[in-house]
């Protein structure tokens, strides 16, 4: 399949850009979160973390899920090492909103696991996760939390100058070669973007023999069958600023082809076009600043049976949002917003398992702060109206599908605090009540799921789902020193989830049938009470150098970082554990640091796995090693990092218990073994 940015074209440019720019300037985004921080505040209520610069580029994997499992709370849904979407505090699916440069985000990754999400970390700049219900911005589809990524392809302020970086890359555990280039440049009046990025990978090695019956690797093999992968994309952007604000666009393109791993000879060529409007005023007066975002997005991705296509799913989707900042009235600020989203989904094919919908919502959400002596208070509401409609089949032999239409009016409000204890110290508290629509497919889904093993049946009479979280938090900073420790509860009413009925489907969709070769288990989407409770703690703590325990001369420093996370989730109903859960998490590294040299040595233990509903398999134990090297050295004006990483070093066998392909793939798709990177990075 043609792509638009060729392979060599990227490593011409990354080599060539690292060697020529003795002129060149960088630009970085600042250190402020952004992502449910509308007023730019520099403590945080919600609980947060950010990846950029060299911590990103030491996390970077080829799928978003993978780049940020192990963050405090996260997790990944891994359906190989192709497809994996963020999990957080236990959720899933469409409870976790991803977002790009704060606005929608649309793909098909929610709908089925073996779905990617389209988006690469070699064009990134920063990447925010947002841990907690999230929906007074972002919707009844953030109660989970905000996982938001950030790229500059519209510049938000001038750049003088001309600027970037570069990167070449290569792995393994999957022969990948990877490749990208940021390029940024302007003056006071305009700023422009543009960046490419490239992937190429064979299938990942395992520490396992697992057959495979893909016509281009018959047999056995220590791969996982059918986990190869291109992608390739790019972007163009610029901005033009004036004396009271900026305006700017971009259009950006990202293509597939990958194996699905759950089937040897099926594979996804997948293709997402991306446009955006975004711009900012400053009228003074009451309203200080009317920031607003439009973007339209189109989506589409084929699934083909070796060579011959079968299922095509499409979804095109527009987004705008807008939002205007009243100046400070004595000790509050604060906005008021309004967002509107428009989505046309459709499948066709034998295995199309939810009808052509669209989906309409709008919304309109405040959001206030109000400084005080002792921190910050925050409190904020969210009203939507949300129509979903489903249109049945464009094929008239399949009348399986609904059709008709759902209204659902949800609401949301929440409020929070910050109180400064001391200089060093800090405790946070949120309180959310959060409404979600139910979507398209849990309201009208019905056949076989091939990715889920079942056979999926939508329940169009589906209520809201509504959910009360709360989260408490503390955190402390001594100079290179800090500590945070978050405990949350949640509590849903009506928790949408996919649930075993008894019977079986055939492959007409007969219920039960008298014989049969091959039936699916029939789950419907039901709403059930449920709880998740958890614990997060994550620190840093200096044992050598400066503010250390010990204070040799210029022996550089030694850090001790250390991590570990707890969720417990529940259906209250049956008193069942929910599927698909982490276990207890634990991890500890040793950072070094001396002049231009950083070393990184350390594991992430995953316990057994043995809460799980009937039906699900149990996941054993394993711990996870890992070593880093970098080096910076400066070439002219192009700061160059060379750096080296192992995964997996003992090479381990591992299952991920929030995998579904851990349950109905086993045990063709384990976590990868051990794999080597090399790369180099140059910012100029």
């Amino acid at each position: 399949m043609p792509f638009p940015f060729r392979r060599n074209a990227v490593g011409i440019a990354v080599l060539s850009l690292a060697c020529c720019a003795s002129w060149a300037q960088s630009s970085t985004l600042g250190e402020v979160t952004v992502t449910g921080n509308p007023l730019g505040a520099s403590d945080l209520i919600a609980p947060t973390t950010s990846l950029a610069n060299d911590a990103l580029l030491m996390r970077s994997r080829s799928t978003l899920g993978e780049t940020l499992n192990g963050l405090p709370g996260v997790g990944s849904t891994y359906f190989g090492p192709n497809a994996s979407r963020p999990t957080i505090r236990g959720q899933d699916g469409d409870r976790i909103r991803i977002l790009q440069n704060g606005g929608a985000a649309p793909d098909a990754s929610s709908l089925s696991y073996d779905h990617a999400v389209p988006v690469d970390a070699l064009v990134t700049d920063r990447i925010e996760v947002l841990r907690g219900p999230s929906a007074l911005q972002y919707g009844g589809s953030a109660v989970g939390g905000v996982v938001n990524l950030l790229d500059n392809r519209i510049p938000t302020e001038p750049i003088e100058g001309f600027g970037g970086r570069a990167d070449l890359g290569y792995a393994t555990g999957n022969r990948e070669t990877s490749g990208g280039v940021v390029l940024e440049g302007g003056n006071n009046r305009y700023a422009l973007h543009v960046d490419a990025f490239h992937r190429d990978s064979d299938d990942v090695s395992v520490p396992i023999d697992l057959p495979c019956a893909n016509p281009q690797r018959p047999g056995t093999a220590r791969k996982i069958c059918n986990s190869a992968n291109q992608a390739e994309g790019g972007a163009f952007g610029g901005t033009l600023f004036f004396d009271q604000g900026w305006i700017g666009a971009s259009a950006s393109t990202y293509r597939s082809t990958y194996g699905t791993v759950a089937e040897d000879d099926v594979t996804i060529r997948m293709k997402s076009d991306r446009y955006a409007l975004e711009g900012e005023w400053r009228p003074g007066g009451f309203f200080s600043s009317v920031h607003a975002k439009l973007s339209r997005t189109d989506y589409g991705h084929t699934e083909y049976e070796g060579p011959a296509p079968g299922t095509v799913f499409t979804k095109k989707s527009d987004d705008f949002r807008i939002e205007a900042r009243h100046r400070r009235i004595g000790d509050l600020e604060g906005l008021i917003g309004f967002t509107n989203e428009t989505g046309d989904f459709s499948a066709e094919g034998e295995e199309a398992f939810v009808p052509a919908s669209r989906t309409r919502s709008n919304a309109l959400f405040l959001h206030e702060e109000l400084g005080t002596s002792w921190g910050r208070l925050s409190f904020g509401a969210r009203t939507e109206r949300v129509k979903v409609q489903s249109f049945g089949s464009d094929d008239p032999s399949v009348t399986r599908f609904f059709t008709g239409e759902r209204d659902f009016s949800p609401r949301s409000a929440a409020m929070g605090a910050l109180v400064d204890l001391a200089p060093q110290w800090q405790l946070t508290s949120n309180l959310a009540y959060t409404e979600r629509a139910p979507k398209d497919y849990e309201l009208f889904a019905n056949g076989p799921h091939v990715a889920t093993g079942t056979w999926e049946l939508g329940n169009p009479d589906l209520q809201k789902e509504k959910s009360t979280g709360f989260d408490l938090g503390a955190q402390w900073r001594s100079g290179p020193n800090n500590a945070k420790v978050n405990a949350y509860a949640t509590r849903f009413s009506n928790y949408i989830g996919l649930n075993a009925t008894g019977n079986v489907r055939g492959e007409d969709g007969e219920v039960n049938p008298a014989a049969s070769d091959e039936t699916l288990p029939e789950y419907a989407y039901t709403g059930v009470r449920a709880r998740f409770t958890g614990l997060e703690a994550s620190g840093t703590w200096r044992l050598f150098g400066k503010d250390g325990f010990s204070r040799p001369g210029d022996a550089g420093t030694v850090d001790l970082e250390w991590r570990g996370d707890l969720v417990r989730a529940t259906n209250t109903n049956t008193d069942q554990p929910l599927p698909r859960i982490a276990p207890a998490r634990a991890g500890a590294t040793l950072a070094y640091g001396n002049g231009p040299w950083t070393a990184r040595f350390g594991f992430d233990y995953y316990a057994a796995q043995r809460r799980v509903p009937p039906g699900d398999r149990e996941t054993d134990a394993y711990t996870l090693w890992n070593a880093s090297l970098t080096y910076k050295m400066k070439v002219q004006r192009a700061n160059l990092t060379w750096y080296a990483r192992i995964d997996n070093i003992t090479n381990e066998l591992a299952y991920s218990a929030t995998s579904i392909l851990t349950t109905t793939a086993f045990p063709n798709v384990p976590l990868p073994g051990r794999s080597a990177k090399v790369g180099l990075r140059a910012t100029f």
